[in-house]
């Protein structure tokens, strides 16, 4: 697909198999993956045909192009008034991108092809492991627009880095190289760009070597995950949403956004 071309409805999201595994990839690189109402159900129902599929035993995350994993949520779509959520409250569960409170039994590895700032970060929280390509950077820049990482990772980058480390992050808003990410954990590979697929299908062989309901089991344990649940999440998801709905409706939450379209800097008021 052309990098000038949108994407339809019905291509936002690849899915092949190679195997026992499911290689699902988003596919706006003329968005830089960004996500919308398409992407969701997309990414959401592959994540539901590869939980009830016996002969898929690995899913693979990744993106479109050599610029992006994925850019967040899709503010032009959310400008022209289209919702990144479906009416269908199920399908509204599985969180941003189809994929963040969305757990299945099967090991999940995001291959991040490019920046993964925001909701690319908060896609890589959520999968269990990530390899990444050197030109990949990390970040949940949000605090400066004077909005909140609410799609998990506000919570999940202290559960998955020293709380210092995590701290520093959320906090501060800047980034991470894969280098950096991997040496604080948060990252189990880092490759050349062109290589990236190639080390994503080797770890994925790594775990189809080994029996796959065994390897279901040991990650439903692991991660505490009861009929496509983390019980352990429903606090914090909870916590996020009604913080969440207090600072959007402050006078910052509004001037954030707007200063990043005017491109200027913002003018914190601190109400």
């Amino acid at each position: 697909m052309s990098d000038t071309k949108e994407a339809t409805k019905t291509d936002v999201v690849l899915v092949e198999r190679r195997g026992h595994v499911m290689i699902i990839t988003l596919n706006r690189p003329e968005a830089r993956n960004a996500v919308n109402i398409h992407t969701h159900m997309g990414v959401g129902n592959a994540l539901e045909e590869a939980e009830a599929d016996p002969d898929v035993w690995v899913v693979i995350l990744t993106g479109a192009g050599d610029k992006a994993f994925c850019a967040g949520a899709d503010l032009v779509a959310v400008s022209r008034g289209e919702s990144l959520m479906p009416d269908d409250p199920k399908q509204a569960a599985w969180g941003f991108a189809g994929f963040v409170s969305h757990p299945i039994s099967k090991p999940v590895i995001a291959a991040v092809n490019g920046f993964a700032l925001g909701g690319g970060t908060e896609l890589s929280l959520a999968a269990d492991l990530v390899v990444a390509a050197d030109t990949a950077a990390f970040g949940l820049p949000e605090v400066k627009r004077g909005i909140f990482a609410g799609a998990g990772g506000a919570f999940r980058i202290v559960q998955q880095l020293p709380t210092k480390i995590g701290m520093e992050v959320v906090l501060t808003g800047n980034r991470l190289t894969a280098q950096r990410a991997h040496e604080l954990g948060l990252v189990n590979r880092v490759v050349p760009f062109d290589q990236l697929m190639d080390a994503a299908m080797a770890l994925a062989e790594e775990i189809t070597v080994n029996a796959p309901i065994a390897v279901q089991v040991t990650k439903r344990i692991a991660m505490g995950i009861d009929n496509g649940h983390i019980a352990a999440d429903d606090e914090h998801w909870e916590r996020a949403r009604r913080e969440g709905a207090y600072l959007m409706s402050t006078e910052d939450a509004k001037e954030g956004p707007r200063a990043f379209a005017e491109k200027r800097e913002p003018v914190w008021k601190g109400r």
